[in-house]
């Protein structure tokens, strides 16, 4: 399962676009709005709790939710930078610095579709019909 979480309800047109590509290709995931800079505990307790295998963190601006779910679990963790500020360039900024022994993969700014598939990616080293939906998801781009 993977775990969408968006630092605002702001961010859901973009993190909508993750969920739409999971469920597209039989992807279990749920979608949370859980602020760090706003409730941390509430965040932490989620992140915790949950049974996901990828986490997916969409955030703009001082984009440190994906950050902040990385120190509290060992599982891979996707930052996807939200364009609201600067064009971006604040929330990419604040989503790839992070200090070594703690890391975040990142993906372009507003790259939804890119972040589902990099979690199908990780997802399908032990699960071949993930890995054939992407062989498929592949073969389509192909045909474009």
């Amino acid at each position: 399962m993977i775990a969408i979480v968006m630092g605002s309800k702001s961010d859901m047109p973009i993190a909508q676009k993750t969920y739409d590509l999971l469920v597209k290709h039989h992807v279990a995931a749920t979608m949370q709005v859980l602020s760090f800079h706003r409730n941390a505990e509430t965040l932490f307790k989620f992140v915790k709790d949950s049974k996901a295998e990828v986490f997916i963190a969409f955030a703009g601006g001082a984009a440190h939710l994906a950050g902040a779910i990385a120190s509290h679990t060992l599982c891979p963790v996707i930052g996807v930078p939200v364009k609201i500020d600067l064009e971006g360039m604040d929330a990419l900024l604040s989503t790839v610095q992070m200090p070594s022994g703690v890391p975040v993969a990142t993906v372009a700014i507003n790259g939804a579709e890119n972040a589902a598939i990099l979690a199908m990616q990780i997802l399908a080293v032990g699960n071949e019909r993930i890995l054939n939906e992407l062989i498929l998801m592949r073969n389509e781009l192909r045909n474009l």
